[in-house]
This record gives structure tokens, sequence and C-alpha cells, in this order.
């Protein structure tokens, strides 16, 4: 069965490229998890089915600072057709890590910020993190080092169809745009991660998130992007999506259901 792993995977290698400044691949993750979750969760299913509420993507923060909510399901706001953020019930937020590792910092300070602005606005509001983790040592750097430096059209016509398809001559034609990351990186900003605080479902006292899913990828922009699931961070990919997503529904049935 597809999951929304794959389909960010599938979104990038569509693009031909990861684009870190846009993190253009959240709306494939928010879009993927929210119909697993639907898939396998009666309760949630049942709710947005019987019109209880309903989904917004990129909606803006309560944080300021021109942030935007990756993934909003809430309670409709009358008949403005925005939600109403005090019936909040889940939100997903989606950061990666691919590139530049030296930026865990600044991706854990967003999450760490956001967390606390959501429990304030709503305790029991379910909240999810997921945090794409590069393992590439050397990364084509196409947003920043590449396409500004071509015209479109030549980009378009002789680059882009060449990205992410396996061609090495990429590599030796941009040499000052490939971004090195050292070994130990991908396990560091792991351990970075996982310093946010996470609560059980019954625990909406806490200022924690519910889950926090760490994707390890192998994305250079040169080779097809994959996840990694034989990494040496101790992460099974698929068992923590599973779980996060019967997390969700645990919390979500024991917050509105019973």
């Amino acid at each position: 069965m597809s999951t929304a792993l794959d389909d960010v995977i599938e979104a990038i290698r569509t693009r031909g490229y990861h684009n870190h400044r846009l993190e253009d691949h959240s709306a494939a993750m928010s879009r993927g998890i929210l119909r697993d979750l639907r898939a396998m969760c009666e309760q949630f299913e049942r709710d947005f089915t019987e019109g209880r509420i309903r989904e917004w993507l990129d909606f803006p923060s309560p944080a300021g600072r021109a942030r935007k909510l990756d993934l909003v399901v809430a309670e409709l706001a009358g008949e403005t057709g925005k939600p109403d953020l005090t019936h909040l019930r889940l939100c997903v937020e989606n950061k990666s890590v691919i590139t530049a590792h030296r930026n865990r910092t600044n991706r854990y300070d967003d999450l760490s910020d956001l967390v606390g602005v959501l429990h304030r606005n709503k305790p029991d509001a379910i909240l999810v993190a997921t945090v794409l983790v590069g393992l590439a040592e050397n990364v084509l750097n196409v947003p920043d080092r590449v396409r500004p430096f071509l015209p479109p059209e030549e980009f378009n016509r002789q680059v882009l169809p060449r990205l992410s398809s396996g061609d090495t001559a990429l590599w030796d034609e941009f040499p000052n745009a490939v971004s090195h990351n050292r070994p130990g990186d991908p396990e560091r900003t792991v351990m970075k991660f996982r310093e946010l605080p996470t609560r059980l479902p019954g625990r909406t006292d806490l200022v924690a998130y519910d889950y926090v899913l760490l994707v390890p990828v192998v994305i250079d922009n040169v080779h097809p992007p994959r996840v990694a699931p034989d990494n040496a961070l101790g992460i099974d990919v698929d068992v923590e999506y599973r779980t996060m997503l019967d997390r969700i529904c645990k919390a979500y049935t024991a917050r509105w259901h019973l």
C-alpha cells in the first residue's frame, strides 16, 4: 500500500529535485497522512464524512511571522470557510534537513516554538511533526546554486530532465553547487529532534507533540530519491509510520469520542 512517504518521494521525483527553500514536499506529506489516517481510523473518517471537521493546507499560524501550518484539521468557523482554531483537532508540521545539517537547530526551534503556541490555543489538539533526514554525503544544491545561474529555458531544457535520473555527470558540470554533509550529521540531526517533547494520548496537560516522525531519506538531486529503510540510525520507517497513525487515531478517539 502506498503511504505518505511514497507520495513525498514521488513529488520530489516529479519536480526533479528537492527544493529545501520551499519545503515543497510538505503538501504531499500532509495529504498522504490525511488519506492514510482516514483509511484506518473509523472515528476520524466518520467525522469527516458527516461534516464535523475539515482540512486546510498552509493555513496562517497563530505563531505569526508569516508562518503557515502545513495541515490543519478542525471544526469550521461558522460560514467563514475557515477553521476554528479554538476547535483544532489535528495539526501536522513538516520539516526537512537534507543538505545543510547545520540548520537542524533552526528547524528544531521552529517546531519547539510552534508546539507552545498551539498548546496555549488548544491543549487537547493532536500535534504531529515529521522530519526528513538526509543521508546523502553530497547534495546538488539546485535551488541556490544551479537554477538561479541559468536562463529558465536552458535550465528547463538542458538540466531539469537530467535531475534525479542518475546522471552523475551533473557533479562535474556544477562542482560549485555541491553541498557536503559530514558522516555524523544525520545521527546528530536525529538526536536533536528526539529532544522535542512527546506525550501519551491521555496527557493533554503536557506541552508536547503527540508524535515526531523521523524519516531517513537519500536525496541528492542527482540519483532517484528514496526513503532509506536500511539505515544506521536505528529507525524502522514502516513501523514508525504505522505507529504514528495508530497514536493519532488513539488520541483522536480518546479526546473526542469517549
